[in-house]
């Protein structure tokens, strides 16, 4: 497999500014296959990599207290995921390019989904058209189950 081949070495890196890394590298110094990142402002990042950026399976957890579990691609939310704000408020759907792109349901910190309901088909998180989405909500809680449960609480 050539995932397999380019995976040479496991270990840790702490970087000047304080961030640490745990995981896999490839041949080329970059961080490859599953890892453990702590960045100097408390976020973290647990994982998949591929040359370096966030991309697969992985959980990002903010600073401030904001959440995403889900997809990622070439380092960007990208997939299905779920995304909770500081403040409570989530989204669980469809994200592209690191914003709400696609099918999904917004729901308050109240628990209320608005009125009339912000469920439907967004575009760079702005709700375009209204309609029912139950697959795609069910396949972002899947795969953020699936992140959650394979990487949150890797430590380094």
């Amino acid at each position: 497999m050539d995932e397999e081949r380019r995976l040479v070495k496991y270990g840790g890196y702490r970087y000047d500014n304080g961030t640490k890394f745990v995981g896999y590298w490839n041949e080329n110094g970059h961080k490859q296959g599953e890892g453990h990142e702590v960045y100097c402002d408390g976020s973290r990042y647990d994982g998949e990599y591929d040359e370096g950026l966030f991309n697969g399976l992985g959980v990002l957890v903010f600073a401030d207290g904001a959440k995403y579990e889900g997809e990622f691609f070439q380092g960007w939310f990208h997939g299905s995921g779920i995304f909770w704000r500081a403040d409570g408020m989530r989204h669980e759907g469809e994200f592209r390019g690191g914003k709400i792109w696609g099918l999904g349901l917004t729901t308050f910190k109240d628990e209320t989904n608005g009125f009339p309901r912000y469920e439907g088909s967004f575009k760079e998180c702005k709700l375009i058209r209204k309609t029912k989405c139950p697959e795609a909500i069910q396949k972002a809680q899947k795969v953020a189950f699936m992140a959650r449960t394979q990487y949150d609480n890797m430590s380094v």
